[in-house]
């Protein structure tokens, strides 16, 4: 999921640059004192989850987890992902400093689409209602932003269509896991601390 420095064109760069500093203004003004600890917390567990690279192909995939972001954060998964990504292309390489608007908002933007979506079906809590809105919003999140990364190759450049296609492809095993696993991750935190979803008690999961 991380674009390297050179690929997309100028004006995909500086749109990308654009959507994401919009995002990251939306978030900061949203992101509390109170909220600053589970925003690292996702921050880094991003951070570690998409590290772990499992080769298919000429590519690789990993992990993302920005739909459980999402789901938690809204809008102040924004600047979560945003430090993640920024991290990793200092201290790896992974990416780079001039693609970092456009990875950002590719993998920032579907947790808060994918977030605002499920959140409130998520909310009314209920095993099987918890755990069908929250594989739906981890696969979500993932399959949006397999479509943006296709979109932001795709239109810088026709020799990247067929990397496109393989983006998406590719990552479909990973929007069942992360399905999987945002399920899990939100029928937990509705039993142990439904306040991160706004919830002042615990509903009936």
């Amino acid at each position: 999921m991380h674009i390297v420095d050179g690929a997309l064109a100028t004006p995909v760069l500086i749109a990308g640059a654009a959507a994401t500093a919009g995002g990251l203004a939306i978030g900061l003004r949203q992101l509390t004192t109170e909220r600053i600890p589970t925003a690292g917390v996702l921050s880094a567990g991003f951070f570690v989850a998409s590290l772990i690279h499992v080769p298919i192909g000429i590519s690789s995939v990993h992990l993302i987890m920005n739909g459980i972001a999402g789901l938690i954060l809204g809008w102040t998964a924004f600047p979560a992902l945003f430090i993640g990504l920024l991290l990793q292309a200092v201290t790896f390489g992974f990416g780079g400093i001039t693609v970092l608007g456009v990875n950002a908002v590719n993998i920032a933007l579907p947790a808060v689409l994918a977030g605002v979506i499920c959140r409130s079906f998520i909310r009314k809590g209920g095993r099987n209602n918890v755990l069908i809105w929250g594989s739906i919003c981890g696969a979500l999140a993932i399959a949006l932003t397999t479509i943006m990364v296709s979109v932001s190759l795709a239109l810088s450049g026709e020799e990247f269509n067929e990397a496109a296609y393989l983006v998406f492809v590719s990552h479909i095993p990973v929007m069942v896991i992360e399905g999987a696993l945002t399920a899990a991750a939100a029928w937990l935190i509705m039993q142990v601390k439904p306040e991160l979803f706004g919830l002042s008690q615990m509903k009936d999961v």
